[in-house]
């Protein structure tokens, strides 16, 4: 008599193991409630306190059934809240998906659901041909669709924007900086946390135009606006010269190594000899250096999944950046940890230009 696998006491799936693969199974289904209901405004709808569901669909345009069956299953999950039934409030959790929530993730439920959504539908197509599935389904790669529809380049800019600036950029030096200048720096976020530390420092934000408008608004906001030149440009054309710290923080992971390189080579045409430059990327690390085995600590590497299918990068190693770096003529100073040591935290790899590097490629890693 043959034993199949699941029937060696040894090997069987456990109740919690059958768990575990179905909450995965469905989360995506969770995900597109949340993206339903972010795309027809409805947690804006309840940042001023509960409401029934008829009210909320009338207001939304909506079907009072759906819009009440779908609160139900998001309040079982923490999101929202039933304090009456077919009454509907906030959670904290729910109100992140309100436009005016600081660092809100509307903007990104909403790419998540589009985009996102549509390109790991055809993840098989990235499985066999090892090329990004958005490419496939879109006729074009990520970045020219972006430029090529300026509404869905405004949502991908303020998803970007409510990422936090990696806290290994506290432990690097500023001191007496005089222009820090942030190439690809999206909203303004990392000057935003920068600027007020260094009262002597001037900010130069290079980005494509339709980012530069938030950007303004931003800075503009915070009073820094002043302290601040905005640049319209690609990171792939000649960059704003003459800054003493030059910033890439979650740019090179989006593109492949010959891309990487000519991005690096344009920052090391623009800076001078005595200037730095800080690459802020989440490092790659094999899972038994200390990962556990939990969905908090494969978050990290679900970027690099959401990489795969939509861009042509990857997260690299520390040795593939140090790679990277030397071809475009840089030496490695210093790599400053993340504090926590999180598998989702970047770390800030310092180089400088490799004629004055000398020994330094060696230094602290």
């Amino acid at each position: 008599m043959t034993t199949t696998h699941d029937e060696r006491t040894d090997t069987a799936p456990s109740i919690r193991d059958r768990m575990t693969l179905a909450s995965i199974l469905t989360g995506g289904w969770l995900a597109q409630g949340c993206y339903a209901l972010a795309k027809s405004g409805i947690p804006d709808l309840l940042a001023d306190g509960p409401r029934p569901a008829g009210d909320l669909a009338a207001a939304a345009g909506a079907d009072t059934r759906a819009v009440r069956r779908l609160l139900r299953v998001l309040a079982a999950v923490g999101l929202f809240a039933e304090p009456e039934p077919g009454v509907f409030a906030l959670t904290p959790a729910g109100r992140l998906l309100c436009t005016d929530t600081v660092r809100s993730s509307r903007s990104a439920a909403i790419m998540f659901g589009e985009e996102v959504y549509h390109s790991f539908g055809e993840i098989t197509h990235t499985l066999r041909t090892g090329q990004p599935a958005f490419d496939s389904l879109y006729g074009m790669p990520f970045y020219d669709y972006l430029d090529s529809d300026p509404e869905t380049a405004a949502v991908f800019t303020a998803a970007m924007g409510t990422a936090p600036v990696p806290a290994a950029l506290n432990s690097v030096d500023l001191t007496g900086v005089g222009t820090l200048v942030d190439v690809g720096g999206g909203d303004g976020s990392l000057l935003a946390k920068v600027l007020p530390r260094h009262p002597g420092m001037r900010g130069v934000l290079t980005e494509l135009p339709e980012a530069l408008e938030g950007a303004r608004e931003r800075l503009g906001t915070l009073g820094l606006a002043d302290r601040t030149n905005f640049t319209a440009g690609s990171f792939f054309d000649a960059l704003p010269p003459g800054g003493d710290v030059y910033t890439l923080s979650r740019v090179l992971h989006n593109w492949n190594d010959d891309r990487a390189v000519q991005i690096l080579r344009r920052v090391h045409e623009a800076m001078p000899e005595h200037g730095r430059l800080l690459v802020l990327e989440r490092l790659e690390r094999p899972v038994s250096e200390g990962a556990t085995r939990s969905r908090q600590a494969a978050q990290g590497r679900l970027v690099d999944l959401l990489m795969l299918v939509m861009m042509e990068g990857w997260d690299r190693s520390e040795e593939e950046y140090r790679g990277l770096l030397d071809a475009a003529g840089f030496t490695v100073r210093a790599v400053h940890p993340a504090p926590l040591q999180s598998d989702r935290a970047e770390h800030v790899i310092e180089a400088v230009p490799a004629a004055r590097g000398g020994a330094a490629a060696g230094a602290a890693r």
